[in-house]
């Protein structure tokens, strides 16, 4: 099962990514997405700034995707599932809702950011229909450059 997230679930959706983000610690720069709180992502949640989904596999929370939208876009990030629960397609599963979610809202276009470090992301989100538009050196919360691809769907 997929479903939006609530506030209430930033606890779930922190555990999650820290799960999920665990093998980027010790990467040459590690995920920022290891120093942000249940706080920071309850505010996001709170003040409308982003929205979230939960996959749920026999009723057990195992990946989460982090999005916002604008008139014409949808961009995701922090896409996790814990590492006991991959290869099974739920990385893919949630790709599937955010495209309809996109479609059903008028979005025309899906993005997201993938480090060049990380060719499987990259080849995954290839796999659905994903290209690369452009490469960038963006500067993450601890202040260090990180090569990055950022990656576009067009949905019309």
């Amino acid at each position: 099962m997929i479903r939006l997230a609530t506030v209430e679930d930033a606890h779930t959706i922190h555990q999650i990514m820290l799960s999920a983000f665990e093998e980027y610690r010790y990467h040459e720069v590690p995920s920022s997405a290891l120093n942000e709180t249940v706080s920071s992502i309850e505010e996001a949640l709170k003040n409308g700034s982003e929205n979230a989904l939960l996959y749920f596999l026999d009723e057990v929370p195992v990946g989460s995707v982090r999005f916002k939208t604008d008139k014409n876009s949808l961009y995701f990030s922090r896409l996790s599932v814990i590492p006991e629960a991959r290869n099974r397609g739920i990385a893919k599963s949630m790709l599937a809702w955010l495209e309809e979610y996109a479609r059903n809202h008028g979005i025309t276009e899906i993005w997201c950011r993938v480090r060049m470090s990380v060719p499987r992301n990259i080849r995954l989100y290839e796999s659905i229909g994903f290209s690369i538009c452009k490469e960038e050196v963006v500067i993450n919360a601890d202040g260090l450059p990180v090569k990055t691809v950022v990656m576009k769907k067009n949905l019309s």
